[in-house]
């Protein structure tokens, strides 16, 4: 065997000597370093400790059975998935360490599983003993007295002794005692509960169930060991819920820093539209008012130029009116008062409130580019938590055909001979997806062109799967459908009749289990189909899908489970 380096050797002992150096209260099994010693897979000391990539420590069996267990390798703390499974090394400093806290407290157990003060045992003496009292063996219930090892001889060589009720040590004698009949307690009534004498059980207590203690003791030992074990798991339940909350005020605290952070870049973003609007609508309103001002200037010229010309036949027709040659106003009155080529004016009007018209077409379409940015804003963040869902063909109605990679999913005309599990849709034709979420969040997208009607959504997994139900909140769905082509609805209680502006090709479903929130987005418009919100989950959801009918092949075209595009 190769010799360990010197460096090796004194980092080992430089790191002994800092466990060894530790205070009491971190080196005692109640001190604080006792639950960063534990596995949160196992919830006892660490053994052969690992370190995942992002930093969190399990047992190597543990993490391993965990992961063998699992489709995808993902961290059991803070559920971060890898895409390739760590190749696991032991963590030899925290090896040390935890080995360090076990010869520190070898018999130590967790604080949680310590006895009570009253049930330890006391110690009792031998009544026989004079001078120096030793520790009891055995105590008679005949003799009601107790004796060391020395003084038990008698009770177990005279045949007269030897049948005495001998039992472990106890102090309190009496109790085990019939008061009535002075005869030791050997005997339970399970009618009634209570200890009796083989007297009490052929008088008081006949005709009832009696069993020896010994043997009413085994059974009610076997129940206390199940109601140990029963509140064992309740403690391990209420540590795994305590790890639970602190995972998800965990995750709640990062998922708030990162909307913040997205607020306040859209919010920024908003800012900057809304600057450039402001200086482009001021810009125009400028041009605007340059090319009224223009206009108002040939007007008045024109008005100005005819006004002129007016004033001279207003002369001339003053003049005529008081002339003398009748020939010549004769020869000219057609002339003067025949219409000239003069413009309408009354038709012509300036207008006041251009200004005012701008700023309403310039507000109508700030307010669509905030609205488009907010969502697109939205979509993008939900996309993030984007899972990869796959249809569960044990699910399907006997009607729908399923593709071989579980992505599609349409209506056949023929219905195929299936078990009849119970998990299975058998009225309706719809399926589930596999995989069912109880916490966080999650997307998925699915494509829906060339359909007349669908329904997509999520639902519980205690929903009735036989007969007849209704799409509501109630029965635990949330969903959305179309029929007919271009009717729209969201199934709450009651339904909701959905305006679209644009017929959806693809359709986002986004859930925030914690927050109650099912949202439907139409992902190539980038825009808001329906929201269900202040929702109260508490099973699993499972991604919901209906291809419907085939409507005479109208509406043979599948749905299908399709990848995000994040670089839209």
């Amino acid at each position: 065997m190769a010799e360990s380096s010197p460096t090796s050797t004194k980092a080992r002992k430089t790191r002994r000597r800092s466990v060894e150096s530790l205070p009491p209260t971190m080196s005692s099994s109640s001190g604080p370093l006792t639950e960063e010693l534990q596995c949160s897979i196992c919830l006892d000391v660490f053994t052969d400790p690992v370190s995942t990539p992002c930093g969190h420590n399990f047992c190597k069996t543990c993490l391993n059975k965990c992961w063998d267990n699992s489709q995808t390798c993902n961290c059991p703390y803070c559920k971060e998935t890898f895409k390739i499974r760590p190749d696991l090394k032991i963590n030899t400093t925290l090896r040390e360490l935890v080995d360090h806290y076990k010869k520190k407290s070898p018999e130590k157990k967790p604080e949680v599983l310590k006895k009570p003060e009253i049930l330890k045992k006391t110690e009792v003496l031998c009544d026989i003993c004079e001078e120096r009292k030793l520790k009891a063996l055995k105590s008679c219930l005949v003799c009601q007295s107790s004796y060391c090892e020395t003084h038990l001889e008698r009770h177990l060589k005279v045949a007269g002794l030897k049948k005495h009720k001998l039992i472990n040590p106890v102090r309190n004698l009496e109790d085990y005692i019939c008061q009535k009949h002075e005869r030791p307690l050997e005997l339970f009534c399970r009618d009634d509960q209570t200890c009796v004498c083989t007297i009490c059980a052929v008088k008081d207590h006949k005709n009832h169930n009696t069993v020896p203690i010994e043997e009413e003791i085994e059974e009610k030992k076997t129940q206390l060991m199940k109601t140990q074990k029963d509140v064992q798991q309740m403690i391990q339940d209420r540590i795994k819920k305590i790890q639970d909350v602190k995972h998800s005020a965990e995750v709640r605290k990062r998922n708030t820093e990162e909307e913040k952070a997205a607020r306040v870049e859209l919010l920024t973003d908003l800012i900057r539209s809304i600057e450039r609007c402001q200086t482009e609508l001021l810009e125009m309103m400028e041009e605007q008012q340059k090319a009224a001002e223009k206009q108002e200037e040939v007007l008045i010229e024109e008005l100005e130029q005819e006004i002129t010309e007016l004033k001279m036949r207003n002369t001339e027709l003053e003049q005529l009116s008081h002339t003398e040659d009748h020939l010549h106003l004769l020869q000219i009155y057609s002339s003067l008062c025949s219409s000239r080529n003069t413009r309408n004016w009354s038709e012509i009007s300036v207008k006041t409130d251009e200004s005012l018209e701008t700023l309403r077409r310039a507000l109508t379409q700030l307010q669509d580019t905030v609205q488009e940015k907010l969502t697109l804003t939205d979509l993008k963040r939900m996309q993030q938590y984007e899972v990869d869902v796959t249809l569960d063909p044990d699910t399907a109605h006997p009607y729908l055909i399923l593709s071989d990679d579980g992505k599609q999913v349409r209506h056949g005309d023929i219905r195929q001979k299936l078990p009849n599990k119970s998990e299975r849709f058998n009225r309706c034709v719809n399926v589930l997806g596999k995989e069912g979420f109880s916490s966080g969040r999650f997307y998925f997208e699915v494509q829906v062109k060339g359909k007349t009607a669908w329904d997509l959504g999520v639902a519980r997994e205690s929903i009735n799967r036989k007969g007849e139900f209704t799409l509501s909140p109630s029965d635990g769905f949330w969903t959305v459908w179309l029929r007919n082509g271009n009717e729209y609805k969201a199934l709450s209680d009651p339904s909701v009749s959905l305006s679209l502006r644009v017929k959806p090709q693809r359709v986002g479903v986004f859930v925030d289990y914690e927050e109650g929130l099912v949202s439907f987005y139409d992902v190539e418009s980038r825009s808001h189909i329906y929201s269900y919100t202040g929702q109260s989950f508490t099973d699993k959801l499972y991604p919901f899908f209906s291809p419907c009918n085939n409507d005479g092949g109208k509406n043979s075209t599948p749905l299908i489970i399709t990848p995000v595009n994040h670089n839209k």
